[in-house]
């Protein structure tokens, strides 16, 4: 079968290999789409734990089942859904030391097939396409468990989500849309994008290039934010302390600027704001997702659709961060 190994440091290949014996408890997908994700290139680079050569990216994927190697056959034939999560463990506060996310460093979903656990099958919300459907896991378990679980989502919330454009903060802004956010404001560094994410329901759109742009972004709310969903941090994360209502949640789920210089411990300790990490999420926290997306029939914001040979373009655009929404390969009809 064709698949993207990542052969060594940098070098991401699409190459045949074999497809050996299917073990008990397990189903084989014929891979119909799979995402895109930053952790993808991130491995790519060697800025991840647990790189092993030899191995198929990528975390996100629809599939149809095609063979199942135990007793329960339900899903025989059907378009599945993979939940990425592998070993998250008994507590559901935080996932355990042997925790892991499919495409490293057990093969993933940039593949035409793909033996995974019966058990991290799901079948697909009936409104999705395959699409949209490889779009969500990843990403939408991020949002879902940092906006619901860790940042304790309330309807009279005025909801901040940073960086809008990039997978988790499209499902931030349409989860809190979906669930009756008083406000919610965005920050990006595109106009566009701040365009395209009104017409998703944001309230506020403000740039994070301007000079104070966490005092403009506090007029046009009429005051500050109670939660906030930010995967940026850098220098910016102490203008979002600035931002925020006393008693305020800061929901920290990645640091693509990296740390926090001189961190404005003073505002924290006296607007009594509570800054919580988050990552992924529970099995529980899955189900409950697939649940809230059926019922509210969120459909993901796909940004561009690329057949598997074209994987190159596909980890350009992301690289180049041009995208809205979530870039998606095409890997069977």
């Amino acid at each position: 079968m064709n698949a993207l190994v990542l052969e060594s440091l940098g070098q991401l290949v699409l190459k045949t290999i074999e497809l050996g014996p299917l073990p008990e408890g397990y189903a084989r997908l014929r891979m119909l789409t799979a995402a895109l994700n930053h952790r993808d290139e991130w491995i790519v680079q060697g800025q991840y734990a647990k790189i092993q050569y030899g191995v198929v990216l990528g975390a996100d994927g629809c599939g149809i089942v095609v063979e199942i190697n135990a007793a329960d056959r339900r899903l025989l034939g059907q378009r599945v859904v993979i939940n990425p999560n592998q070993n998250w463990g008994a507590d559901h506060r935080v996932q355990g030391n042997s925790y892991t996310i499919l495409g490293m460093p057990t093969h993933g979903t940039f593949a035409e097939y793909l033996d995974v656990p019966l058990d991290r099958l799901y079948p697909v919300p009936a409104h999705l396409s395959d699409e949209e459907a490889a779009a969500f896991p990843l990403a939408g378990l991020t949002a879902y468990r940092a906006l619901f679980v860790q940042g304790q989502f309330h309807q009279s919330n005025t909801v901040l989500v940073t960086g809008i454009g990039g997978g988790v903060a499209l499902f931030g802004l349409q989860y809190a849309k979906a669930s009756g956010a008083c406000a919610i404001a965005v920050t990006s560094g595109a106009q566009w994008k701040l365009e395209r994410a009104q017409q998703l329901g944001a309230t506020v759109g403000v740039l994070y290039t301007g000079d104070a742009w966490e005092q403009e972004l506090r007029r046009r709310l009429g005051g500050g934010f109670d939660l906030c969903l930010d995967g940026i941090c850098g220098e910016p994360f102490n203008r979002l302390i600035a931002a925020a209502n006393p008693a305020a949640r800061i929901i920290v789920y990645g640091a693509t600027l990296g740390v926090v210089p001189k961190l404005d411990v003073h505002r924290i300790f006296w607007k009594q704001l509570h800054i919580i990490g988050s990552t992924m999420g529970s099995d529980a926290d899955f189900e409950a997702m697939l649940r809230f997306i059926a019922e509210h029939r969120i459909s993901p914001v796909v940004d561009a659709v690329f057949p598997l040979e074209r994987y190159q373009d596909a980890f350009e655009r992301m690289r180049k961060r041009e995208q809205f929404g979530k870039i998606v390969l095409r890997i069977a009809e």
